[in-house]
């Protein structure tokens, strides 16, 4: 399981398969986004799976690549939602163009993803497809919940949790599966490698929530604190509803009711709040317990137990990341 040798043929095949096409204010914001790198998180699971299961990971490239698509797709709208100025240290694509050519950029990306698929077998691609179709509506699903906590105050740990799912971890474990599919693994044997993925993906959100509020902003690559301004309803927030006194209670809950003047003030005081009840601390907590959660997955996997390793260490380093 070499990590960078996936990494680098993966940017190997990413440069082959540009998007060199008119009208150029279509493809460009595509290419742009696509080349801002990020952690190629998804796409290496996808080559790590096919790997595991038929020492063949370059098979499952185009699959790969329709995982990065999609994903970037998603960031694109994303970040149009969110009025986010920042991706990756460089300026989102709204930002950079405008909001019509990021809407209809992201269109694009979304079905040039599904075409990578026709790089396989009909009965490889049909599987590819039908799941990518199912995980795609989830995404969908998990983003209008993410839209409608923002305006609810009675959102619960388990509702967060189950957002996120969908939002993040949907994607985490499909990327798996489908690097499983390429290698025509049975279904019982990709099924464990996808509930890996899912815990891991929860865990993954939630330091990603985590370092939103306390990571460094050069290093992380997106405004700090973004979270906290967007009124975002996070573990972090929610936990510190449960736990903290009326006061901070009080103070959390006007804070995200009320338009504040000053959104630097604002961090600050939230990220104090979120200090003094102990919340970083609860936070890696649970991001441990999903952690282990899906590393138990990996017991019910007939590869040798160095893959194991493999994926069990690639879990933790996701887990202790700083970006």
């Amino acid at each position: 399981m070499d990590i960078l040798l996936y990494q680098s043929d993966f940017i190997s095949y990413l440069e082959s398969q540009k998007v060199s096409r008119e009208p150029k204010n279509l493809y460009e914001p595509i290419e742009y986004i696509l080349q801002l790198g990020g952690k190629r998180i998804r796409p290496m699971l996808t080559l790590i799976a096919a790997d595991v299961f038929s020492n063949d990971y370059q098979r499952a490239l185009p699959a790969a690549l329709a995982v990065e698509v999609f994903h970037n797709f998603t960031l694109v709208h994303d970040d149009i939602m969110d009025d986010a100025p920042l991706r990756r240290g460089k300026e989102t694509v709204h930002e950079k163009w405008n909001i019509n050519t990021g809407i209809l950029s992201g269109d694009a990306m979304l079905i040039l993803a599904y075409q990578y698929f026709e790089n396989y077998e009909s009965t490889v691609f049909q599987k590819l497809a039908k799941l990518f179709s199912k995980t795609a509506l989830e995404v969908c699903d998990g983003q209008q919940l993410d839209v409608d906590f923002e305006t609810r105050n009675d959102v619960t740990i388990d509702e967060y949790i189950k957002m996120i799912t969908l939002k993040t971890s949907v994607l985490v474990a499909a990327a798996l599966k489908m690097g499983a599919i390429v290698a025509k693994a049975d279904e019982e044997q990709a099924q464990h490698l996808y509930d890996y993925g899912l815990n891991l993906g929860i865990a993954f959100q939630l330091q990603d929530d985590y370092l939103d509020t306390f990571g460094d902003s050069k290093s992380f690559g997106k405004q700090v604190g973004g979270d906290i301004i967007e009124n975002k309803k996070t573990f972090l927030y929610l936990k510190a509803l449960e736990l903290a006194n009326n006061t901070d209670k009080e103070n959390l809950l006007r804070l995200y009711n009320e338009k504040q003047k000053n959104n630097t003030e604002k961090i600050a005081t939230v990220s104090n709040i979120f200090k003094e009840n102990n919340i970083p601390q609860e936070t890696h907590k649970l991001i441990e317990y999903y952690t282990n959660k899906s590393f138990e997955s990996l017991e019910h996997l007939t590869i040798t137990s160095k893959q194991k390793e493999g994926l069990r260490v690639f879990g933790k380093n996701l887990m202790s990341r700083k970006v």
